[in-house]
C-alpha cells in the first residue's frame, strides 16, 4: 500500500497552454519551461488514516476487476484507467500521462510536430476547436475557431476527454482522418477529410508597413523561436520608419508562458507586472512576472483579438491593456487562464500527472479563465467573413498553396478585414491627435 504514496514530485513544469497539439517527434524536454519549487504539503495523522482507508477500497476494486471482469486486464491498465478517471473528474485539463503521453507533451513546444494542426479545448462538455494553426492540413481543410468536433472517423466524440481526442486524431504522417464538425452558422454538420502531415510552424508572420508608418506583426503561437522572430521583425520595421504598430493575436491559441512574458516585456517598462497566479500552493501565489527591461518600442499599439485568442495570447493582451499600453480591438477572447503543473512521478520517472494548480490574473487582478479578455473597441466579424479574410491573407502570403479558381480570386479580391481597417483608422487618429 505504501508504494501508492511513494510517488515523489521531482519537478513541476508550468505551461499556459491547456489546449492540445498533436505532437510527434524525438525532441527532449525544452529547458525554458518554467520550473517552480515543490512546497511540501502538511498532512495530519488523520489525513493519512483516511487516505489509507480509501486506498484499501481502491485496491479491493482493482483486485475484483482483475479477477472477475469478463476480459483480462493487467494491473497497469487498471491503474492507469483509475488515474485517468480520478484526474479527469477534477476539470477538463487535469489528466494522468503515461510514458508515451508524457513524451508527446514534451514535444509540444518545439515549433515542429506532426499531426493535423489544431488546438482544442472542451467547452460545455464538447470538444471545441480553439484555433487551427496556419499553413497546416486542418487550416487548409477549412476548420475554424469555434467548430465543435462531434465525430472522429465516424465515431461520436461527445464526452471524449482531451486525451481520448488526441489519441483518435493522432496518427502517422500521410494517414487520413475524417472529422465531423458542428458550426455555429451552419444548420447541417460539416465533414472534412484531413491528411496528417509533418508540421513546421513559423510563429511570427506578415511583418510589414501597411501605410503611413503603421507596422503590422502577426504572432501565430507562443513557442521557443517567437521572441527572436519578434525582435527581428520589430528591428526591420523600425528601419522602415514604423511609428505605430498593429499586433495581431487573432486565432493565436497560446503556448509557452515564458514566451508570452518575454513578448509582453518588449512593450512594457521594467517593473511593470505582466501576470500573476493564485492557487492553494504558496509557491504558485508567489509567481508574479514583471517586465525586466525598458520597452523595446514606445509607439502606439493596437492588439487584435478574437474568440480564437487563448492562454498566452490573453496574458499578453491583458497585460498591455491594463497598463494602457495598447488598445484591444476585436471580439472577446477564449478564456483559458488556468495553470497546469506537469508533475513527474516515480518509480519509473517516465509518467506524470497534469494538474490544474492555479489561475492566471492580469495586472489589475482580472481573472482570465472562462471569462476571456474583452476588447476596448468591439469589432464583431461573422465566422464566414473571418474565413474569407484568412483565405485572402494566406493566398497573399503563400500563393503556391492555394489554387483558386477565377471566381474564388474575384471573391477574395473584394474581402475587407474590418478589424484591421478599424485598427488603422484608430492609430492614424492617435497620431494626428499628438501632432
Amino acid at each position: 500500500m505504501n508504494k501508492f504514496f511513494g510517488m515523489i514530485v521531482v519537478g513541476i513544469y508550468v505551461m499556459v497552454s491547456g489546449v492540445v497539439c498533436f505532437a510527434q517527434s524525438d525532441l527532449d524536454m525544452p529547458d525554458d519551461l518554467l520550473t517552480v519549487p515543490v512546497i511540501p504539503v502538511s498532512v495530519t495523522a488523520d489525513d493519512h488514516d483516511v487516505a489509507y482507508d480509501n486506498m484499501e477500497l481502491l485496491t479491493q476494486v482493482m483486485l475484483l476487476i482483475k479477477k472477475n471482469y469478463h476480459q483480462d486486464k493487467t494491473f497497469d491498465e487498471i491503474t492507469h484507467a483509475a488515474l485517468h478517471g480520478l484526474l479527469n473528474s477534477l476539470d477538463d485539463h487535469s489528466d494522468f500521462m503515461s510514458a508515451s503521453a508524457y513524451d508527446n507533451l514534451k514535444d509540444d513546444t518545439s515549433g515542429k510536430f506532426g499531426g493535423i494542426g489544431i488546438h482544442i479545448g472542451i467547452r460545455d462538455g464538447i470538444l471545441t476547436v480553439i484555433a487551427p494553426i496556419e499553413d497546416t492540413p486542418a487550416y487548409r481543410a477549412g476548420v475554424q475557431s469555434g467548430d465543435r468536433i462531434i465525430k472522429i472517423d465516424g465515431t461520436n466524440s461527445v464526452g471524449y476527454t482531451l486525451r481520448e481526442a488526441v489519441n483518435k486524431l493522432r496518427g502517422h504522417v500521410g494517414e487520413g482522418v475524417t472529422v465531423t464538425l458542428r458550426r455555429l452558422d451552419k444548420e447541417q454538420p460539416i465533414t472534412v477529410d484531413i491528411i496528417r502531415d509533418d508540421i513546421k510552424v513559423p510563429t511570427v508572420k506578415g511583418a510589414r508597413i501597411i501605410r503611413d508608418g503603421i507596422g503590422y506583426i502577426r504572432i501565430i503561437r507562443f513557442a521557443e523561436p517567437t521572441v527572436a522572430s519578434l525582435d527581428e521583425a520589430l528591428a526591420d520595421l523600425k528601419e522602415q520608419g514604423m511609428n505605430a504598430l498593429i499586433l495581431d493575436l487573432r486565432n493565436n491559441p497560446g503556448g509557452l508562458l515564458k514566451s508570452a512574458i518575454m513578448v509582453a516585456d518588449r512593450f512594457l517598462n521594467k517593473g511593470q507586472l505582466i501576470v500573476s497566479t493564485k492557487g492553494r500552493n504558496n509557491a504558485m501565489n508567489a509567481m508574479n512576472h514583471s517586465a525586466t527591461h525598458k520597452a523595446t518600442t514606445e509607439v502606439p499599439i493596437v492588439i487584435l483579438i478574437n474568440g480564437g485568442s487563448a492562454s498566452a495570447s490573453e496574458i499578453v493582451a491583458g497585460a498591455l491593456q491594463d497598463h494602457k499600453r495598447a488598445i484591444l480591438m476585436g471580439d472577446t477572447s477564449y478564456g483559458k487562464g488556468s495553470v497546469q503543473s506537469v508533475i513527474k512521478l516515480k518509480p519509473d520517472g517516465k509518467s506524470a500527472i497534469r494538474l490544474t494548480t492555479a489561475l492566471y490574473y492580469t495586472p489589475s487582478g482580472r481573472t482570465i479563465h472562462k471569462k476571456g479578455i474583452d476588447p476596448d473597441i468591439p469589432v464583431y466579424v461573422r465566422p464566414s467573413e473571418w474565413r474569407l479574410v484568412q483565405r485572402q491573407r494566406a493566398r497573399e502570403e503563400r500563393p503556391e498553396l492555394f489554387k483558386d479558381s477565377d471566381a474564388d480570386k474575384e471573391e477574395l479580391d473584394d474581402v475587407v478585414d474590418q478589424a484591421l481597417v478599424r485598427a488603422l483608422d484608430v492609430l492614424q487618429a492617435m497620431k494626428a491627435f499628438k501632432k
